[in-house]
């Protein structure tokens, strides 16, 4: 038999040549789209970085206020320092929300957000008194939480007045002993928390001699022993029941919400 032509052999080692030619060029289109694409990242960064921090388009212009009651926007805005004309993206938003509950007492709740792409949003929700101590010509408002946040000169209207007329009594000052006057005052907003609110709209005074003696005056001249604070709950529908039942009465005991007690005329 005859051996293969010369144009065969050339075909064998044209196909034996071909496939590791074209895997190299394959590996050159791949590295070259590699570095395309790494060039377009590089400057995609560069320009984002430029634009968030070196251009004149994403910057502070303006400062939003919102869910004031008592302050005023201008109040808020002046105590957060919001550097006006600052890159938007360096704005450090919790140092902000820090100065404002520092400077502004009243403020509960903050939420500091960017509003692309010129502003500033500051979100605040306001402590609500819901006692007040009477200190000279002054009134202390203190929250829910027992926290004495603002001093004014007229008392909200509908806010009982804390008197704390700590009894000179042994037991008295035991109390004030081992639970010092915030806890007293504490204790005072969670009585104030559990009155019913039919009660609430008529009470002007919480007044605490001890831990557990606690009172309420009334503006129609009833008065209501409160005890601790503790069983508030029991204590608010028992004392539902019990004006309901004594509706002529002067005196009301609730501090044993199983053993109440009703008195006067």
């Amino acid at each position: 038999m005859a051996g293969p032509t010369t144009a065969e052999r050339g075909e064998r080692q044209q196909e034996s040549s071909d496939p590791p030619l074209a895997r190299r060029r394959l590996r050159l289109s791949r590295l070259r789209m590699i570095i395309i694409l790494a060039v377009l990242l590089a400057l995609l960064a560069v320009g984002s970085v430029w634009l968030l921090y070196g251009s004149k388009w994403l910057r502070v212009e303006r400062v939003s206020v919102a869910g004031t009651r008592v302050l005023t926007p201008a109040q808020v805005r002046e105590a957060a320092d919001v550097p006006l004309g600052a890159p938007l993206i360096s704005i450090d938003t919790d140092a902000i929300e820090a100065r404002l509950r520092r400077k502004l007492p009243r403020i509960d709740e903050v939420d500091v957000v960017r509003s692309w792409p010129h502003g500033i949003g500051l979100k605040v929700v306001e402590r609500t008194p819901v006692l007040i101590v009477q200190r000279g010509g002054k009134f202390i408002e203190v929250d829910d939480e027992g926290v004495r946040f603002a001093t004014v000169s007229e008392a909200p209207k509908g806010v009982p007045a804390l008197e704390l007329t700590l009894s000179r009594s042994s037991s008295a000052a035991a109390s004030l002993r081992r639970f010092g006057e915030d806890r007293l005052v504490r204790e005072a907003v969670r009585v104030a928390g559990a009155i019913p609110a039919a009660v609430a709209r008529v009470t002007q005074v919480v007044k605490v001699r001890s831990y557990d003696d606690i009172s309420l005056e009334l503006g129609d001249g009833r008065t209501v022993v409160w005890g601790s604070g503790e069983k508030g709950a029991a204590k608010a529908r028992t004392l539902i029941a019990l004006m309901k039942a004594s509706p002529d009465a002067r005196y009301f005991d609730v501090s044993v919400p199983t053993a109440p007690a009703s008195s006067g005329s």
